[in-house]
Parts: structure tokens; C-alpha cells; sequence
């Protein structure tokens, strides 16, 4: 399976050849919406679909409802050059399962490449009926710098399943995480840009950020996502305490990975529980939502790398 665990990787080659395409299409797609003013230098808002789904009006600081513009040549190159991109992401995740003979999502590699995937998959998905152009650069870019360290840095050859890894809660624990880590990802990312449109006042970066809806409309983004998101990792949290049961006979043992997990999943909760019943929502909201996907990528690397931990069959 050699020659196919090589197929797949110039396959991802291929598929980061089509982000970086992408990647400077958005980009250039920002900018141009950014110059995009009226007769008294008001912003003209072109995302009149995000602040109908998001329950947004122009009162609000949301997108303003006017008709949408036409046709965008850079927006349409980057959405073509991202399904491109997809396509290519897709094929390597397969043949990298195929090259194994198990799912692709065994080793730190593997699941880089499904979860990135997933998260691409996840943007193309609403965009196609939500105008969620403005969002193309900043789920591309990390994307693919996730990509770059997986083929530089976490690459493994393929190789068969551990006797450990060799059971079906490999397949509900594992998958469910990679779409949780998908999904809370693009959450944190609208988060970012959320602290960004409200940090910016008066500077330089306004003008920068005024092709994006307005914060408003970013953090009720962010709050669907989160609470999506909650939900798988909660699954995760307790599928995960199942196969210990089976694996080690016992369902908590203050092994590392579990400890973050469940620190992941307390700071998820508290931010769900701190909008619902206190009333955060701005700023706190964001950081929360940041912190979340931060520990979510210390548990992930910091934790993988650098701890004691019984989870290291996994890299």
C-alpha cells in the first residue's frame, strides 16, 4: 500500500496548492468589499443573506438589507478554488484509509486531515445557501497552516490499527470528535473576528474589517457553532470514558488527555451557561469561545507532545 499512501499525500499537496489559490482570492474578494462605500463614506454592507439567517437587521449593527450585489470575480474564483481544494482533501483522506485498511483518523496525521476536512466540508455546506463568502479566508488559512504542520511535522507511514485502537469506539469516539473540533473550530474563528470588528474603534483596522458583518451578527454565528459543538463534545467526553471501561477497566484515571478533555468541556459549559443565564454576550462571550479552542489545541499538541499520557498510541 505504499504507492497509495504516496497517492494520497501529493493528493493533500495538491489540495493545499488549491487553499493557498483560494486563500489570496478571499483576500482580495476583503479588500475590494472594504472599498465599497456610499455618497457619505458609509460602509455598503453586501451580506444581506447573514443577517437574515442570523436574525440580524440594519438596526443593529448587522448587515443592512439591501440587495445582493453582483457578481464577485474573486469570491468566485476562491469558492471554486476551495471546492477544488476539497475535492483533493477528500480523495487524500480516503486513499489514506485505504492504504491503511482502517479509518483515517488512528494517528495525529490522520485526524488532522479528517477534521480539516470536515471543516471545510462544514464551511462549503452552509455557504451554499448562506452568502458566507467574507468567512472564506479565515476558515482557509488555518486550514491550511493545519495542513502544512500535519505533512511536515505529524506525518506517519500507513500502517496497520494498534490491538488497542482495534474496536468499534474507535469509530464513535474518534469521528464524533473530529466533527466537534470542526465545528468548535469555525466557532472560535468567528469569535476572533467578532473581538475584531469590536476592539477595532477608530483605528486603521476598521477599514480593513468593514467587508464583515458587524459583531453582533458574528457572535450569534459563534453561539450556534458553540453550542453545536458543546453537544458532540460532550458525546466525546462520555464515549470516550466508555472504551476506557472496556481498555483499561476504568472509566476515569486522571490521565492528561482526560483531564483536558473534561477541562475543554467545563469551559464550553460555562460559556453556554454564562450567556443563558447572566447574561454574557460581547467581549466575555468571545474570550470564552476563544479560551475553549485554545485548550481544545493544548490538549491536541501541548498534551500529545509533551505529557505523560496513556493516549500516546495516537502519534
Amino acid at each position: 500500500m505504499t504507492d497509495l499512501s504516496q497517492f494520497s499525500l501529493l493528493v493533500v499537496y495538491a489540495a493545499m496548492a488549491s487553499y493557498t489559490i483560494a486563500l489570496v482570492a478571499f483576500a482580495i474578494d476583503l479588500s475590494s468589499l472594504r472599498a465599497r462605500r456610499d455618497s457619505e463614506g458609509r460602509v455598503i454592507r453586501e451580506h444581506a443573506l447573514v443577517g437574515v439567517w442570523t436574525g440580524g437587521t440594519a438596526g443593529d449593527g448587522g448587515a443592512v438589507a439591501v440587495p445582493a450585489p453582483g457578481r464577485r470575480r474573486a469570491a468566485g474564483i476562491a469558492m471554486s478554488t476551495t471546492l477544488l481544494g476539497a475535492a483533493f482533501h477528500g480523495i487524500g483522506v480516503v486513499s489514506r484509509a485505504l492504504a491503511a485498511g482502517h479509518v483515517p483518523w488512528s494517528n495525529m496525521y490522520e485526524f488532522t486531515l479528517t477534521f480539516t476536512f470536515v471543516a471545510v466540508g462544514l464551511y462549503l455546506w452552509l455557504a451554499h445557501s448562506h452568502d458566507l463568502r467574507y468567512l472564506g479566508a479565515f476558515v482557509v488559512g488555518p486550514v491550511l497552516l493545519l495542513l502544512g504542520v500535519a505533512v511536515a511535522v505529524l506525518y506517519v507511514a500507513a500502517e496497520g490499527l494498534q490491538p488497542i485502537l482495534d474496536n468499534y469506539w474507535l469509530y464513535l469516539h474518534v469521528s464524533v470528535a473530529t466533527v466537534a473540533i470542526a465545528v468548535l473550530g469555525l466557532a472560535a474563528v468567528l469569535a476572533v473576528l467578532q473581538l475584531a470588528k469590536d476592539l477595532a474603534g477608530d483605528s486603521r483596522w476598521v477599514a480593513i474589517l468593514s467587508g464583515l458583518p458587524g459583531a453582533a451578527e458574528l457572535e450569534r454565528l459563534s453561539y450556534r457553532f458553540t453550542a453545536v459543538g458543546f453537544v458532540l463534545w460532550t458525546f466525546t467526553l462520555v464515549a470516550g470514558a466508555i472504551w476506557a471501561e472496556h481498555a483499561w477497566g476504568r472509566a476515569w484515571g486522571w490521565d492528561a488527555k482526560e483531564v483536558w478533555t473534561f477541562v475543554i468541556w467545563v469551559i464550553y459549559a460555562a460559556y453556554l451557561h454564562a450567556r443563558a443565564t447572566r447574561g454574557w454576550d460581547g467581549r466575555r462571550a468571545a474570550y470564552l469561545v476563544i479560551a475553549g479552542f485554545a485548550a481544545i489545541m493544548a490538549n491536541y499538541f501541548v498534551v500529545n507532545f509533551l505529557l505523560s499520557t496513556k493516549h500516546g498510541y495516537a502519534f
